[in-house]
């Protein structure tokens, strides 16, 4: 989702050709390579397996966050009514992505993909399916730009109508808090009354998870900064908390399709709602 440079991407909607280098890891290949995905390289697997070395925790961080992405949207659907769904930062597909998650609960949802990553950019096809009654789009635009994101959303979206924003092990690119805050801030401003935040991160909640992030760091790729779990709970002020509030991923709304691992997970998520 973000690039080296973070200036504001100039535009939405149009593919840029990818350029991928593999001379240095990268991080959606890293998580598609923890989610048992193959879309990942040498290199990916490579710094992969030296952090498995350093914190095996980590690969239980990889898979719970996925499964609380389908917890949350089946919730939302569900239990909330929810129809249109921003995913900003998508990430690399793998199995039971947001779109796949949504429409199974509810034909009709409306789900709108946001990143600029190049490495994204050739595999977008693959979350470019739908149901006939929903619709499901890609758009090349940058999280730094929260304003242009929304813009290009509404072309999908109905933003008079409550919409899920999701943003899930993502703001860790961000490297000031206070700049991820405005930006979290900034994309719900544009949103309804009723709508939803939806954020999952790393957390600095062991010394093993602090090391794992410092080796990661230090490998050539886009650096990703972990933070506190107070942190992870400021972006939701102002919002309603749903329950259990801020919680160890594996703890939010816990069901038997996504049984928690034994020990603890250094990720934290919430979902909260726009008064």
């Amino acid at each position: 989702m973000l690039d080296d440079d973070p200036t504001p991407s100039a535009g939405t909607g149009a593919r840029p050709r990818a350029h991928i280098d593999t001379s240095k890891p990268h991080s959606a290949r890293f998580w598609n390579y923890f989610v048992g995905g193959k879309d990942n390289y040498e290199v990916d697997r490579e710094i992969g397996d030296h952090i498995k070395e350093i914190f095996p925790g980590l690969v239980d961080v990889a898979v719970t966050s996925r499964h609380f992405l389908g917890r949350a949207v089946r919730y939302l659907a569900d239990e909330r009514g929810v129809r249109q769904f921003l995913d900003v930062g998508t990430g690399l597909p793998t199995a039971d992505n947001t779109h796949e998650v949504a429409q199974r609960a509810a034909r009709d949802a409306r789900i709108v993909y946001v990143d600029n990553d190049p490495i994204v950019l050739a595999h977008a096809d693959a979350l470019l399916s739908s149901t006939p009654e929903g619709r499901t789009v890609y758009l090349n635009a940058d999280l730094y730009a929260p304003e242009t994101v929304l813009e290009a959303a509404a072309d999908t979206l109905d933003l008079s109508k409550p919409v899920a924003l999701m943003i899930l092990n993502t703001l860790g690119h961000v490297a000031e808090y206070d700049r991820a805050r405005d930006l979290v801030n900034r994309l719900m401003a544009g949103l309804p009354s009723g709508s939803h935040l939806v954020i999952s991160d790393s957390t600095a909640t062991s010394e093993g998870m602090i090391a794992a992030s410092d080796a990661y760091n230090a490998s050539g790729a886009v650096p990703y900064y972990v933070r506190s779990i107070g942190e992870i709970a400021g972006f939701f002020d102002g919002l309603d908390l749903v329950d259990p509030g801020v919680v160890q991923v594996p703890e939010w709304r816990p069901d038997s399709r996504s049984a928690a691992p034994a020990t603890a997970v250094d990720a934290f998520c919430g979902v909260g709602r726009k008064p």
